[in-house]
């Protein structure tokens, strides 16, 4: 990691509220922005933020997610996600989010992740998979 990722820094993403990001067993009248796709969202823009201040090989890895999912999100309308960074740790980052659409704040919460190095990674989810293999 750089020394330029340090609290207070924010990143804010807009994403269209397109029918994948929706939920469906309401019928198509009541398709509105799904949970798991308003943390997908904001889990990108934090490894996006991440991303830019990271060195050759590093990226990384979502480890703790409390979120507040306050109000709908039309299909066809658009979220904005703004993450800001809280806490550095060693490896480790705290963020806070807040989301709103054009109406409405619409969610708010906490994330957690953890800054690794790539190839590393890679080997140990090699060496889980050959685990797995001859556990089965």
């Amino acid at each position: 990691m750089k020394s330029t990722l340090v609290a207070g820094l924010t990143a804010t993403r807009r994403y269209e509220v397109d029918k994948g990001r929706t939920i469906g067993f309401m019928g198509d009248e009541a398709r509105v922005y799904n949970t798991p796709a308003l943390i997908y969202d904001m889990e990108v823009t934090a490894r996006d933020l991440l991303l830019e201040h990271s060195d050759a090989g590093e990226d990384s890895v979502g480890t703790r997610v409390e979120v507040d999912h306050l109000a709908p999100t039309l299909l066809g309308q658009w979220v904005e996600i703004t993450v800001t960074v809280e806490e550095v740790k060693g490896p480790g980052v705290t963020f806070s989010f807040t989301a709103k659409d054009s109406l409405d704040n619409i969610g708010k919460g906490v994330h957690k992740r953890f800054v690794v190095g790539v190839e590393q990674t890679k080997a140990r989810l090699l060496a889980k998979a050959e685990k797995a293999k001859s556990a089965s």
